[in-house]
């Protein structure tokens, strides 16, 4: 067991996600002023608080992990063996819509693949962890938390979870080579753990997304024997310049292709 993340990172990690979705949700209920960035996405005060609240607590944990955060300055990709991904408001426009489909994100990468991934739910009050070499677990509220497995691939045909937000011909496109029973759509990274549950099958995502979108996703699956691929079969890592991922596919059945070793 990677008793060193776990004890000293995955247990902490649960409690920040948890605070930074309890600030989110003040802001979910009172209303407030959405802006636009730079690239067109909205962002609100709840992502810059959140935000705020994550990478100042992940600071006093860790303090020479590099921490990779989407409502900040970005640094450089490069040289970076341990690093952090933030997304601090996961459906940014859900949560402006007023849809309860948002979520905390909050990954750690080692030597560019995700090892420890933590999703929080606020409006569910669900929690999603995930350890690579330890498994993954969902927990509702205070009850027990429950261990989380990939199912194998049903012969009648795969359940697929997709963007709702971002909705992408090429996305259709693939579908139309499988043998699909039922298409999902949704917001934020809960389309991962749905995958990592085994309440869906492949999780294709053909449009735009950052690292810090799917870190925190990617490991939970990944713990929970599953995978994450780009389009053409290679793993999806990250690291890469500018933090932007390509067209990736998620799948259940059997596949974490890496194990990590206790070493930090």
């Amino acid at each position: 067991m990677n008793s060193t993340l776990y004890n000293e990172f995955l247990a902490p990690c649960c409690r920040i996600a948890t605070e930074a979705g309890a600030l989110i949700m003040t802001h979910f209920k009172a209303g407030g002023e959405t802006r636009q960035k730079d690239d067109n996405s909205p962002v609100t005060d709840a992502d810059v608080q959140a935000n705020a609240l994550i990478t100042e607590a992940l600071k006093n944990l860790a303090p020479n992990i590099p921490i990779i955060a989407e409502e900040d300055e970005l640094p450089p990709a490069e040289g970076h063996s341990l690093f952090w991904l933030v997304d601090p408001l996961d459906g940014t426009r859900a949560f402006v819509r007023g849809e309860a489909e948002f979520t905390v994100n909050i990954g750690l990468i080692k030597d560019g693949k995700p090892v420890l991934g933590v999703i929080y739910a606020p409006p569910q009050q669900m929690l999603y962890f995930g350890l690579v070499g330890v498994g993954a677990f969902s927990q509702e509220g205070n009850a027990p938390a429950k261990k989380m497995q990939v199912r194998a691939q049903p012969e009648n045909g795969v359940t697929i979870v997709k963007s709702k937000s971002h909705p992408s011909p090429a996305t259709q496109a693939y579908l139309e080579t499988l043998k699909v029973k039922e298409v999902v759509a949704g917001s934020s990274s809960i389309k991962f753990c749905q995958v990592a549950e085994g309440n869906a099958d492949i999780y294709p995502r053909f449009g735009r997304t950052m690292e810090w979108d799917t870190a925190a996703g990617h490991a939970i699956l990944a713990a929970a024997g599953g995978r994450v691929e780009t389009a053409d079969g290679k793993p999806l890592l990250y690291g890469k310049p500018g933090y932007e991922n390509p067209a990736f596919i998620a799948f259940g059945g059997e596949g974490c292709a890496y194990i990590i070793e206790d070493d930090f």
